[in-house]
């Protein structure tokens, strides 16, 4: 069984998502670097990436998280330590097992060389 069907699957996919832009619109340290984003797209592509990533279907359609990441001046690690925070709230607060929680952070782990552009 993947990842995907072990949290939930597309439910829990989509609530996910939900919580964790919520969170990371009140989020000082990131939230800056969604501003003029079409946030319903950006949660769709997102919903899109977690399913591929966490081994459900694949209907993500969007760039490689190096060129989706690389116009975004002065990101770095501290940054993305913020979106794995707020990912393992996200998770945490939907009551995913801690097992389950990390597994899916080694998965988000292991874009951060792309996303940071290294």
């Amino acid at each position: 069984m993947s990842l995907y069907d072990e949290i939930g699957g597309e439910a829990a996919i989509n609530a996910a998502v939900d919580v964790f832009y919520r969170k990371v619109l009140k989020d000082d340290r990131i939230k800056h670097y969604f501003d003029g984003l079409d946030m319903v797209k950006q949660a769709a592509k997102q919903k899109a990436f977690l399913t591929l990533a966490l081994g459900g279907p694949n209907n993500y359609t969007g760039e490689d998280m190096r060129k989706g990441h690389a116009h975004l001046k002065g990101l770095n690690d501290s940054h993305f330590d913020a979106v794995m925070e707020n990912l393992g709230a996200t998770l945490t607060e939907l009551n995913v097992p801690g097992h389950l929680i990390a597994q899916a952070a080694a998965i988000a782990e292991s874009t951060r060389k792309d996303v940071l552009n290294r």
